[in-house]
């Protein structure tokens, strides 16, 4: 009985090829999409998983009293300080030093910017797989080094030929590599490709003051280890070490233990330049999924009801000839499951061809494994539940026809079933409009973000960073080149450019009781010339004034309104950075507000002092050849830093690095949306096709009595447009109301305007209008003395 079920089935489906074909694309391209979110929200929940000791691993985070912030940055004395103090609650603790080196081996150089040192116990501690070498040992001897495998490969041509070489680092330090490992998966939130000993370093000055914070401390607890009751003890441990600093500049520190498993997931910042998450695009992604999916359901739901009365007379024979209603509502539930099971092999031969340019989109590789028994459960779960949800309603309301009705053919499927049919057309199409008001509003603010005027001059500004020895033991011998070049307009050196680095530092204020704790940048003389900005009270830094090295500093317009001052007010009051400074300075000058962090984040304080910390060198061009600036800034880089390579950016390009995740959401949000439209069309080119079919007759005689084929044209369209409009009436409020949520990550922001919500309608009726018309106008066209003969 089950094979013969499939025999009619199967016939049933080829029988009807357009039908079957759009029951099947639509089904398709919903699992395949389905699939493609299930993958990225399996690799965004398991990030971290794969280490073995990850439930007792923590990251140790510093934070600070009246914010609530976290810093992970600590100092190289906490990990044997913590060991020392807590043996029978921490049983080992690693030291991590994000940093970069000059990489070379014979005639090979590169500059490697994704570097970090480490205590021997790194490969103990944390479960990346080695290639080649032993994790207990790997990293024991401090000549060590252990790559990844496509480092290896890039320096070596393989694994097996790297074990054994020496590699330098930084002209000074050869090290042997020891290990291989494997490259690091796209699901963990530590990245690098080059492990180094840490213990090369620690008897520098850097890793005996605790206030010099620089690494991240992992700390793996004991099983029976209480957290909280760790943590209670890390007050009186942080008086110990640091209560004469606290007390000398007025902060006080404290520690905390963010478990392993909550650290992707924590909010990104300068602050923490380890890869980060975000939730909200997985539910995101989540919601995409069920509405596509939802689409595609209603599609199939559709299209089998309205082939009901196709199917009446074969329904109505089999209930003569003995067929029960269950074995009925089993074989059409059985045609259904086999469509959704056709649908989802293609589904899977359909991901295989997009994976590539999916992970490209992503710009990461995800983390696949066929083997894993959740991707099969959840296509067993597809193939179940879609086919049984999509396929019921048709089952049951098939099973339920008259023999007798059926077998004279006069079963009509009544204004119950019409009106069904358009409530499933009205929510196709609300989420269709929903997916294109989103697509719409991320596209303008992005836009936006992208065209503000950000108060500072970016354009053909180089950024370059002073990452080597060379460059920065020779950065005022550097910035006197630059400047004697005619293609060079002016140069500054600084901590961070605009979008980078600005770290948060306590300031004492004349006339103030509470620590003034704002952004900080240290820069030269020509930092205000170079970026543009515009002084509007007192002046620039000049030197012009001798002291002005020592006891001037710049602020902007916020910080002069959080003191309480005017920009005029302000001038000549002193300020003390309570880390840097034992001599008071005195604010010489106010600048425009300009937007040097990311518009996600308010205006903050800004205070500019000529203080020494030179992390980039910021070069604005003249106008003219660029590609000749570039190549004279290249040649004056090589002879002061001749083995290092060139590196730099370009500040207006700072955009496309501060948004990335962003202008990757606006991408796969627009594909998204298109393919839930053109879901939507398929089953809307369906109902269009019954409806011509079915009033063949009617439009006959129509064409008989005079109607043109444009008043034709409007009859068959206006029933089915009517859905779509009410759906776009549904969408808008729920549009406003999910964007608006999504432009709280901004500062800045569009207003969504009411241009959004009647572009989205008038492409949806403009996509739909279309989609109709190809059926509605064939109808229309076709001889009136054989549409009177069909019947």
């Amino acid at each position: 009985m089950i094979r013969n079920y499939i025999k009619i089935a199967w016939r049933n489906i080829y029988k009807r090829k357009v039908f079957s074909l759009i029951h099947i694309l639509g089904l398709t391209i919903g699992i395949t999409v389905c699939l493609m979110i299930f993958l990225f929200i399996m690799n965004e929940f398991s990030v971290d998983s794969f280490h073995k000791n990850e439930a007792n691993i923590y990251r140790v985070m510093r934070k600070f009293d009246k914010t609530k912030q976290d810093v992970p940055y600590l100092s190289g004395p906490y990990a044997p300080a913590l060991l020392n103090d807590f043996p029978s609650d921490i049983k080992m603790a690693v030291r991590v030093r994000p940093t970069n080196y000059l990489v070379s081996f014979d005639d090979k150089a590169f500059s490697e910017r994704n570097v970090y040192d480490v205590d021997p116990g790194f490969f103990t501690l944390f479960s990346f797989p080695l290639l080649k070498g032993n994790a207990a040992d790997v990293l024991k001897n401090p000549n060590s080094i252990v790559l990844t495998e496509k480092t290896a490969k890039k320096y070596f041509g393989s694994a097996n030929a790297a074990m054994g070489k020496v590699v330098q680092i930084d002209k000074n330090l050869r090290l042997k590599v020891t290990g291989v490992a494997k490259n690091i998966p796209s699901n963990s939130h530590l990245d690098f490709d080059m492990v180094v000993p840490i213990t090369n370093y620690t008897n520098g000055d850097g890793f005996k003051n605790w206030i010099n914070n620089s690494l991240f401390v992992y700390a793996l607890l004991n099983e029976h280890t209480d957290k909280a009751r760790l943590e209670s003890k890390f007050d009186g441990f942080m008086q110990k070490y640091m209560g004469d600093a606290m007390k000398k500049y007025g902060f006080k520190f404290g520690l905390s233990l963010t478990p392993m498993k909550d650290i992707y997931f924590k909010p990104a910042s300068a602050f923490d330049n380890v890869k980060h998450g975000d939730k909200t695009v997985v539910y995101i992604f989540i919601s995409i999924a069920v509405l596509i999916m939802l689409i595609a359901c209603i599609n199939f739901t559709n299209l089998a009801t309205i082939r009901a009365v196709e199917r009446s007379k074969e329904v109505g024979l089999r209930k003569v000839m003995g067929a029960l209603r269950d074995h009925l509502v089993l074989q059409f539930i059985g045609e259904s499951i086999l469509l959704t099971l056709i649908s989802c092999v293609l589904s899977i031969g359909l991901l295989l061809l997009l994976m590539p340019s999916y992970n490209h989109i992503l710009g990461y590789n995800l983390t696949v494994s066929w083997n894993t028994p959740p991707i099969y459960l959840f296509l067993l779960g597809v193939i179940l539940v879609v086919g049984f949800l999509a396929g019921s309603y048709p089952a049951f309301f098939l099973s339920t026809f008259s023999p007798v009705e059926a077998l004279k053919g006069k079963l009509k499927l009544g204004k119950g079933g019409s009106f069904f049919r358009q409530v499933l057309v009205v929510v196709q199409f609300s989420i269709s409009v929903l997916l294109i008001i989103g697509t719409i509003v991320i596209m303008n603010q992005m836009n936006y973000v992208k065209s503000k005027q950000l108060g500072y001059d970016n354009a053909q500004t180089l950024v370059i960073p002073i990452d080597n020895n060379d460059i920065y033991n020779h950065r005022i011998a550097f910035k006197n080149q630059l400047l004697q070049n005619s293609n060079v307009a002016s140069v500054s050196l600084m901590s961070g450019e605009p979008g980078g680095f600005f770290d948060i530092q306590g300031f004492e204020v004349e006339g103030q009781r509470e620590m003034f704790k704002p952004r900080s940048e240290f820069a030269d003389f020509d930092y205000v010339k170079t970026l543009g900005l515009k002084v509007i009270a007192g002046r620039d830094f000049s030197g012009q004034y001798a002291t002005d090295t020592a006891q001037a500093v710049l602020i902007n317009r916020t910080a002069a309104a959080k003191l309480g001052f005017t920009p005029n007010g302000s001038l000549g009051k002193w300020i003390k950075n309570s880390f840097r400074d034992s001599v008071r300075r005195r604010i010489v000058g106010v600048v425009e507000d300009f937007n040097f962090l990311s518009l996600k984040e308010k205006m903050d304080a800004l205070v500019i002092s000529p203080s020494d910390d030179r992390r980039v060198v910021v070069i604005k061009l003249k106008p003219g050849n660029l590609t000749a600036s570039v190549d004279a800034v290249r040649n004056i880089y090589r002879n002061v830093a001749p083995v290092y390579p060139f590196e730099y950016t370009f500040l207006d390009k700072k955009f496309d690095t501060t948004y990335k995740n962003d202008i990757r959401q606006q991408t796969i949000i627009t594909i998204f949306s298109s393919l839930a439209i053109f879901i939507a069309c398929l089953g809307l080119f369906g109902l269009a096709s019954f409806t011509a079919s079915k009033r063949t007759k009617e439009i006959g005689v129509r064409k008989v009595l005079g109607s043109s084929v444009q008043n034709i044209l409007l009859l068959l369209s206006k029933d089915l447009l009517k859905p779509v409009l009410i759906a776009t009436l549904i969408a808008m409020p729920l549009g406003y109301y999910c964007m608006n949520k999504w432009l709280q990550n901004f500062a800045y922001k569009v207003d969504i305007g009411a241009w959004v919500f009647v572009l989205a309608g008038l492409l949806t009726a403009l996509i739909a209008f279309a989609t109709i018309s190809f059926q509605s106008v064939k109808a229309a066209l076709a001889n009136p003395v054989k549409s009177l003969r069909s019947e």
